[in-house]
């Protein structure tokens, strides 16, 4: 999931700003018996990776943690208003190597902001915990990440090298249109799956009109590319 700063300005100003943050995302998803896999807080937007125990735990953790990070943003620099641009943006995870894509698409963030060259080199994301051990309260790892390696130096070794592969532009941007649409990101039997229990589709549709449909004045192999 995604949560921006209103009109995407900073949401954070100092190091105890980002520390606040995570202590209190750390209580209310404990609280709400959500289980946060990866994370990283940029500064005008944070990333979380999260499994809810059930429907519902999400929103009201997400609710918790947004009115107590305004309230001590507000109080510290006396401001009034909103922080957060609207509500946030989230969708489905299904399969543990979507799942694995999106802790690496969560952690590189700051590589594709060009605030760092590695990911180690940036303190306010759950790569540290992930990929070297340190200890972070807030993080409860996801079967897929445990089932790397059954030893611990070796998965957090076999991580590393996941993280640090090279990634495709169009797995990034599958990603990022999964989200931003808040469609589910995964294998296509499994979306197929829930589709059809939903009876509807789940596949992100183009942003704009309708294409029209070809004139008869076109080829007949601009017709056939449009198939």
């Amino acid at each position: 999931m995604i949560q921006r700063g209103n009109d995407r300005q900073p949401c954070f100003f100092t190091a105890d700003d980002y520390r606040r943050y995570l202590r209190d995302l750390n209580e209310t998803a404990r609280r709400e018996g959500c289980a946060i896999h990866a994370y990283v807080l940029m500064t005008n937007h944070v990333h979380l990776l999260v499994t809810p125990p059930e429907v519902g735990c999400t929103s009201r953790m997400m609710q918790a943690l947004g009115r107590r990070y305004v309230r001590h943003v507000n109080q510290t620099y006396r401001r009034t208003g909103t922080l957060w641009e609207g509500r946030y943006k989230a969708g489905l995870v299904a399969g543990d190597a979507h799942l694995l894509q999106c802790h690496r698409y969560i952690e590189l963030n700051p590589l594709r902001a060009a605030m760092v060259t590695d990911p180690r080199d940036y303190p306010w994301s759950s790569h540290h915990r992930n990929a070297f051990g340190t200890h972070d309260s807030v993080i409860r790892p996801h079967s897929a990440y445990r089932e790397l390696a059954t030893g611990i130096e070796q998965r957090q070794a076999r991580y590393r090298a996941f993280v640090m592969d090279d990634v495709t532009q169009e797995e990034i941007e599958a990603i990022r249109a999964h989200l931003q649409r808040q469609h589910l990101y995964g294998p296509d039997r499994f979306r197929h799956a829930i589709e059809a229990q939903l009876g509807r589709t789940l596949e992100p549709r183009t942003v704009g009109r309708p294409r029209k449909a070809p004139s008869s004045s076109q080829s007949v192999k601009d017709q056939g590319n449009s198939l």
